[in-house]
């Protein structure tokens, strides 16, 4: 397989080179059109594994950057479940069949595909997307699909709607009132508690904290609550570069890694340098202290806004973890060869991120502050007690009693 792959930048579609992909097994190619080296800031797409230079790179699996645009476990169960009822004709054997099974117009990021030039981009639809009002229906068809009982209907419903950004949890593409694209975020049938809930909270408390967050809203349906969070790679309707963490760190997919690690990626290739260092080092302090366990290198992103340069996304997919789910959870570690996890290490970290002693405690001081008034946030988001009570143990633990007797 051979095909073109396009960006949007800033407005326009430009072709940046062809992709080569064998028939079977990993073996992958990719070669930078000569248009696109010899265009004025021009930029590599993936810093890492693509630097923009002449000839073919070649690889053992798909380059990050590719590999971000494609499909999470729940995407790819929508394309298997579309190909065994024969709404997708093609098996998906490789990577990249599943990244061309989505939908161009969600696909996260800014890079699109074709078979050549005359030829539309892969995959499109009618470009409509489904409205916010809709969201009962997408909730009905996500169910379908946990029970095995969909229909052909609820696979080319879902599948025309995308399936965008990391995780396993449901989710489709929705359209706001606004026009804007947003991501909605169901539950699943055997959810032991709100979900949904527990992000809008951890979200809602990481911007107290200080940090930049998505846009997100908590919408009932029926008895159950949607996460709808607005999509950051779209700016009035141009797409914007996104490239996740483990890219940028050249990090194979699923391979952990640490934030002192990102700390040293954004200097190689960060665009506010200072300030990025210290925005993630106040995302590594929050999320010790709202126990955000689900926290890897995929739930980390990078936006360009400058050729060349990479800036921290919004914060997203922040959960805050009850005690008794933590053990099965794996976590960005603090610090490379190292699992610990404490304040005190944070802090001896704090350098790495470029700051002071003095700087780092005020930046404790206030995430502790705003995670410390979880249960009145999130009555006034209007939460059930119940609902409350289930997340008490990600925001009471042994973490934060350490960040009260550091700060004194």
């Amino acid at each position: 397989m051979s095909l073109e792959v396009h960006i949007d930048w800033r407005g326009q579609t430009h072709l940046v080179g062809r992709i080569h992909v064998a028939d079977r097994g990993p073996s992958v190619a990719f070669e930078y059109a000569s248009e696109w080296l010899q265009r004025t800031g021009s930029f590599a797409i993936d810093p890492t594994a693509l630097p923009l230079q002449r000839g073919v790179h070649h690889g053992g699996g798909l380059f990050g950057a590719i590999q971000d645009c494609g499909p999470d476990r729940w995407g790819r169960i929508l394309v298997e479940r579309a190909v065994r009822k024969r709404v997708l004709a093609q098996k998906p054997y490789r990577d990249l069949d599943y990244v061309l099974a989505l939908e161009d117009a969600t696909r996260i990021g800014a890079l699109r595909f074709r078979s050549d030039a005359h030829t539309p981009f892969l995959a499109t639809t009618s470009g409509k997307l489904p409205p916010l009002l809709q969201l009962n229906a997408l909730l009905r068809a996500t169910e379908a699909i946990h029970s095995e009982t969909e229909t052909a209907q609820d696979l080319r419903f879902l599948l025309g709607a995308g399936s965008p950004l990391g995780g396993a949890r449901p989710k489709s593409a929705v359209s706001l009132p606004d026009k804007r694209l947003a991501i909605a975020k169901f539950p699943k049938p055997d959810d032991t508690r709100d979900i949904a809930a527990g992000e809008i909270l951890a979200l809602t408390l990481a911007t107290k904290a200080g940090i930049q967050v998505a846009d997100h809203r908590l919408v009932p349906v029926g008895r159950q609550s949607v996460a709808v969070i607005t999509r950051f790679d779209r700016l009035d309707n141009h797409r914007i570069p996104f490239i996740s963490a483990g890219s940028l760190l050249g990090q194979p997919h699923g391979e952990p890694g640490s934030y002192t690690q990102l700390a040293d990626g954004i200097r190689q290739f960060g665009h506010n340098v200072t300030g990025d260092l210290c925005e993630l080092w106040r995302r590594l302090v929050f999320s010790l202290l709202a126990s955000n366990h689900d926290d890897h290198l995929r739930n980390h992103g990078f936006l360009m806004h400058e050729p060349g340069h990479w800036s921290l996304s919004p914060a997203y997919d922040i959960n805050p973890t009850p005690e008794i789910d933590r053990v099965r959870i794996s976590k960005t570690a603090i610090m490379e060869e190292s699992d610990e996890s404490s304040i005190a290490l944070a802090l001896a970290a704090a350098p790495r991120f470029g700051l002071r002693p003095q700087k780092a405690k005020e930046i404790l001081e206030e995430v502790f502050s705003a995670v410390s008034d979880w249960n009145k946030t999130g009555r006034q988001l209007q939460l059930k007690a119940a609902t409350l009570n289930a997340y008490a143990s990600a925001f009471a633990h042994p973490l934060m009693e350490e960040a009260r007797r550091v700060l004194g």
